[in-house]
């Protein structure tokens, strides 16, 4: 038997992983066998150099006992302990445990007691009604099948931008240390766009000579090798959209031009073969990857109407975080340093409210104990830096902010979120974010809708309705930078800016490290077409200082 290929033996993990959670037993096992496959499906160098070199433990989460089944298995096509697992479970059981909120033990249920053994066959039951009569399993996992089926389908292949970050990186070292020959080694494909899952894993780089024989693969790490000449065009198709080079080469037409991705040409002479000469040769101001979607862009440009996009250095202060008071990890002190070191001016902490009894939320006493921590540390930072005192106060179900008014007038900023009663209907979910828009005290709506990418969708709300009321009771939007939210979606940015909303990029910050999701955040605000100038914290800090004493002001005469 021919040995298997890296997408191969990445394949067999995954499907380990999958067989191991409904073993059931250390979970962590199978997640370290998950995270391996995605390392396998990123790889830049043949799998079978780093097999005959004992060099598999440079792959990203391969250790010892990880690379010992990648070699049985890219030698074998196989491993004996996959091959008892089989016996056990057929393969079309694996399929239901992408669906989100179904956890393997469910799995093994649905497969024993009904009989369930595909995707196929388990939309099909919680559509007949059929699992919640089944006892153990019931109408409220019928109701989360029904709801995830479609993240499961749609997400299926693709990563967190994190995730996808971490294994292009480790790509691009690999290919310099095995290839030193090329150059511009560069991240291309919908990574490079900003979209907030990556199925398609990209790189383009520079060779002396064209490459004929680097053809994109069909799933995992697609390499592009281009000469100088041609580079740009090559890194403009791998970076796409489909959608987006279609109108370039339909406006290349017009033109009398043919667009390629050998470049731009006018009969057989090239006319322009980087990105930017591609765009002016067409009459174009360039393009910002992540605007790249077909979605009007081009008219944009052509009108002069395209944004100057915030970037990470137009942020001078970091809101809506966690500290140790509530479910973060660390003081306020350690937060708050960590945060200048960053090179910010301002730390605004916004811990969770007392209803948020599973995330330690801060009784009254416990506000006014970090309040006093906040000013002995302010007092220590002098005017170059300054703690913000914020909190993340729970929408309650009827619309209402957890605490009294009388609490609530003692922040600097009040984030109002939704932690619960996520299934209220479109109509009463939509008036219970308007009530806490209209609330004075708010000063930022948090994860407006409650996603979390591949886990669950969020709850039903209309957000233009909701966009239009931030935009009237001059409360600010926020783009939540945890990779895992992303949200309000890129999809609904000019919307805001349309209507007139500001908008705040947010870590949602639990520990120092997550303190730098922030890049997240503003790659969600350039696909969305945010400029700086519409971001709260891209304010410097006598400038939101400003703003948020004149929002106190409004409160005091509005009281």
């Amino acid at each position: 038997m021919p040995s298997l290929n890296a997408r191969g033996v990445a394949s067999l993990l995954r499907e380990y992983a999958q067989r191991t959670a409904l073993r059931g037993g250390n979970p962590y096992r199978a997640k370290a066998y998950s995270r391996a496959a995605d390392s396998l499906a990123a790889l830049a160098v043949p799998l079978d150099v780093l097999v005959a070199e004992d060099r598999l433990t440079e792959i990203p989460g391969v250790g010892d006992a990880i690379a010992d089944i990648i070699t049985k298995a890219h030698k074998t096509g196989s491993h004996p302990s996959l091959e008892k697992l089989r016996k056990e479970i057929p393969a079309g059981v694996l399929e239901m445990l992408a669906v989100p909120g179904l956890r393997p033990e469910k799995v093994l249920r649905l497969y024993k007691d009904l009989g369930i053994a595909s995707l196929s066959e388990l939309e099909a039951a919680a559509k007949e009604d059929r699992i919640k009569k089944a006892k153990g399993l019931g109408a409220a996992l019928q109701t989360t099948i029904l709801q995830n089926l479609a993240i499961a389908k749609s997400g299926e292949g693709r990563l967190h931008l994190h995730r996808a970050a971490a294994l292009l990186a480790h790509a691009k070292d690999s290919i310099r240390k095995s290839r030193p020959e090329l150059k511009r080694v560069t991240v291309a494909g919908d990574f490079r766009r900003g979209c907030e899952l990556v199925g398609d894993l990209a790189i383009v780089a520079e060779a002396a000579k064209p490459d004929k024989t680097s053809t994109p693969s069909a799933d995992g790490l697609q390499i592009r090798v281009s000469d100088r000449k041609h580079f740009g065009a090559a890194l403009l198709f791998a970076t796409g959209s489909a959608g987006h080079i279609e109108q370039l080469q339909a406006l290349a037409a017009e033109k009398g031009l043919r667009l390629g991705s050998d470049g731009l040409h006018k009969g057989r002479t090239l006319v322009a073969g980087e990105e930017a000469e591609i765009y002016r040769a067409l009459g174009l101001a360039f393009i910002d990857p992540e605007l790249r979607e077909g979605r009007g862009e081009i008219e944009a440009v052509l009108k002069g109407k395209l944004p100057k996009l915030v970037t990470n250095q137009d942020l001078r202060g970091i809101l809506h975080c966690h500290t140790d008071a509530s479910d973060g990890t660390e003081t306020l002190e350690t937060m708050a340093k960590a945060t200048r070191q960053r090179g910010f001016e301002y730390f605004g902490v916004a811990d969770h409210s007392k209803s948020a009894h599973y995330a330690g939320g801060l009784s009254v006493e416990e506000i006014a104990q970090q309040h006093r921590e906040a000013d002995r540390l302010n007092k220590r930072f002098g005017k170059d830096f300054r703690i913000l005192k914020g909190i993340e106060s729970d929408i309650l179900a009827d619309g209402s902010l957890d605490y009294d008014d009388d609490v609530l007038e003692r922040f600097d900023f009040v984030v109002a979120s939704i932690h619960g009663r996520f299934k209220q209907d479109r109509k009463a979910q939509t008036q219970r974010l308007l009530r806490a828009i209209s609330d004075p005290h708010t000063t930022i709506i948090g994860h407006m809708t409650g996603r979390q990418l591949q886990r669950r969708p969020g709850y039903e709300i209309d957000v233009e309705e909701v966009l239009r009321a931030c935009a009237k009771h001059d409360v600010v939007v926020e783009i939540n930078a945890h990779p895992w939210r992303l949200d309000l979606d890129w999809r609904w940015h000019q919307a805001a800016l349309e209507f007139g909303c500001m908008l705040s990029i947010n870590p949602d910050a639990h520990s120092i490290p997550e303190l730098d999701h922030m890049h997240w955040g503003v790659l969600m605000a350039r696909k969305g077409g945010v400029p700086a100038d519409r971001v709260l914290n891209a304010m410097t800090l006598a400038e939101i200082t400003r703003y948020l004493r004149q929002k106190r002001r409004s409160l005091a005469r509005a009281a």
